[in-house]
């Protein structure tokens, strides 16, 4: 069983990873639909008034903060090669580095990036928002659906 400093890093994991699958889920499931139920524009603005206030400090130190403890419990992991929960470890840390903190970088930013670039009541915004919603709202469930799988195998290292 895993102990020590080991077991409070990993529930440490799953309490990060618990968070974040929280937040995405929360966005796909209302705060997206609330958003695109808006007039383009206000959409626009809306939510590149949300892309900015989500870069500080409450949101960034668990969303890179969830992808530091998993990349620190992977490399605990191989380092110490626990006898049980290896590979559920193993496998929660590759879900929220790469299924969530990694989707984040290739797939979310480059939209909210090119989001940012429109002026909300241009013609440009209203024909790019429906796209972006969709495009996003599909990315952020993967998001979602990654980072819950991860505390859960994390749990499952623990049991």
């Amino acid at each position: 069983m895993i102990g020590g400093p080991f077991f409070v890093l990993v529930v440490v994991g799953i309490l990060g990873t618990g968070l974040m699958a929280g937040v995405f889920c929360a966005f796909s499931t209302f705060v997206m639909r609330g958003l695109a139920a808006l007039p383009p524009a206000q959409g626009v603005a809306a939510m590149n008034a949300i892309n900015v206030a989500a870069v500080r400090t409450a949101f960034m130190t668990v969303f890179t903060g969830s992808a530091v403890l998993s990349a620190m419990i992977a490399v605990v992991t191989f380092v110490v090669w626990p006898g049980e929960g290896k590979l559920e470890l193993l496998l929660g840390s590759a879900l929220y580095l790469f299924g969530s903190f990694g989707l984040t970088v290739v797939a979310n930013v480059p939209r909210n990036d090119r989001l940012a670039r429109l002026t909300p009541g241009a013609p440009e915004a209203a024909a790019y928002w429906p796209t972006y919603v969709r495009e996003w709202t599909f990315w952020n469930h993967v998001r979602a659906v990654a980072a819950g799988a991860a505390a859960l195998v994390y749990v499952l290292a623990l049991t």
